[in-house]
C-alpha cells in the first residue's frame, strides 16, 4: 500500500464502467491527484503515475474524457492508460502500461480498447482520430494497435523518446 505521498485516494466521481464483458473499470487520475478506489489496495508504482499524471495535466490540460486513469480488474489495480494528447488539435494520443506481473494477459488490449471506447464519440465530434507510438519495432504493442483497427503510418521523431513508430485510426470505426 502507497503512503505519505502528496497525492491521495477519496471518493470524488464514479470509476468509468467501460465494456460489461471486460470487467475493467478505468479509474480517473483527477487534475489535482485525487484517484477514487475505495477498498483497493494501490501499488506502490501508483505514486510515481500520479505524480508524473499531474505533471502531464499541466503540460497539456486536463480535459475530460482525454484524461489519465488507473485500471482496475477484479478489485487490483493493473495498469494505467490514458491520454498524452487531446482531440483539440485533431488527434487524441493514447498510452497504456500494464504492470508488472500482467503482461501477456490482454490488459494492454483492454485498457486501449477501453479508452477508444470511452472517447470515440468526443473524439470524432471534434473531427479527430485516435494515434499512438511504438518503439520502431513489431512487438506486443504493435500487435495490440493492428487488432484495433490502428494502421501503421511511419516513423517519426519523438521529442522525448527518438524515433518512434506512429500509428492511426479514425475515432469511428
Amino acid at each position: 500500500m502507497v503512503s505519505g505521498h502528496a497525492w491521495h485516494q477519496l471518493a470524488t466521481r464514479p470509476a468509468r464502467h467501460v465494456g460489461e464483458n471486460t470487467g475493467m473499470e478505468l479509474v480517473p487520475i483527477e487534475q489535482d491527484g485525487t484517484v477514487r478506489l475505495t477498498g483497493i489496495e494501490m501499488p506502490e508504482i501508483c505514486g510515481g503515475i500520479v505524480e508524473a499524471t499531474t505533471a502531464l495535466y499541466r503540460r497539456i490540460g486536463f480535459s475530460e474524457p482525454w484524461i489519465c486513469y488507473l485500471a482496475v480488474e477484479d478489485q487490483a489495480v493493473v495498469g494505467t492508460c490514458g491520454f498524452a494528447a487531446t482531440a483539440a488539435e485533431g488527434s487524441a494520443e493514447i498510452a497504456y502500461f500494464t504492470f508488472p506481473g500482467g503482461e501477456g494477459q490482454g490488459v494492454a488490449t483492454r485498457m486501449a480498447a477501453a479508452l477508444i471506447a470511452l472517447s470515440s464519440r468526443e473524439t470524432a465530434s471534434v473531427g479527430g482520430r485516435f494515434i499512438a507510438h511504438t518503439l520502431p519495432a513489431e512487438g506486443a504493442s504493435t500487435a495490440i494497435l493492428k487488432k484495433l483497427g490502428f494502421e501503421f503510418e511511419g516513423p517519426v521523431q519523438h521529442p522525448e523518446d527518438g524515433e518512434v513508430w506512429r500509428w492511426r485510426r479514425p475515432a469511428l470505426a
